[in-house]
């Protein structure tokens, strides 16, 4: 009997023992799960440094796209191909590059606007030509329709002669009333005289008492 109650006891010990073992066990995560969150985190830690290769692979990318175009325009600007003393050898900074490119941008659009206006010039000196063009063909188809044309035409000598006595007439009356002791003083005659000799009706007189001579030498 003695032996039978030790066994009984230590049986009821081992029972507790596994109850509460049992019941610590409920409240302790389950080790496959950290195991599991083990092998997940250099998941993770790859992913950010992948994340941060492709960020440094597209800044990298942007900067050489940046530096190409740096040296396309020391390539097409024609200033920046130019040996510049004042910094010698030195590889031109990007701010000289792009003050360089804004100069000649500025100078090529001065260029337009200065052959802009050339044409145009050039543009107007050509309806002027074609305009005188079809009047001397006009003129040219009027002498041939009419031959005998002309022929009663005076010569350039009556002409001359016209012009001529015009122009003395003119000047006796300038010689008379312009005075020439000092520039102000002759400024001054020559616009008293032209208001005063050159008016219409005084021109007129001029010109028909001109003609009135010239055609009693010739009849």
């Amino acid at each position: 009997p003695a032996l039978f109650m030790e066994n009984a006891r230590k049986g009821s010990i081992v029972s507790r023992a596994n109850s509460i073992g049992s019941t610590s066990a409920s409240s302790v995560p389950n080790t496959d799960d950290e195991d599991s969150d083990y092998h997940q985190e250099p998941y993770k830690e790859s992913y950010k440094d992948q994340r941060r290769r492709a960020h440094t692979q597209a800044e990298q990318k942007r900067r050489d796209a940046i530096k190409k175009g740096y040296n396309d325009l020391q390539a097409i600007v024609p200033t920046c191909e130019q040996q510049d003393f004042s910094i010698g050898s030195q590889k031109l900074s990007k701010a000289i590059v792009l003050q360089k490119t804004i100069d000649y941008i500025q100078f090529l659009h001065k260029e337009k606007k200065k052959q802009e206006e050339e044409v145009s010039t050039l543009r107007k000196d050509v309806m002027a030509l074609k305009i005188m063009k079809v009047n001397y063909e006009q003129i040219v188809k009027a002498h041939q329709d009419n031959p005998n044309e002309g022929k009663n035409q005076v010569s350039d000598e009556v002409k001359f002669n016209v012009f001529q006595g015009i122009m003395d007439s003119l000047f006796q009356s300038f010689n008379a009333s312009v005075s020439v002791t000092s520039f102000q003083e002759l400024s001054a005659c020559v616009f008293s005289w032209i208001e005063e000799q050159c008016k219409p009706q005084t021109l007129r007189d001029v010109v028909l008492g001109v003609l009135h001579k010239v055609k009693s030498q010739l009849y």
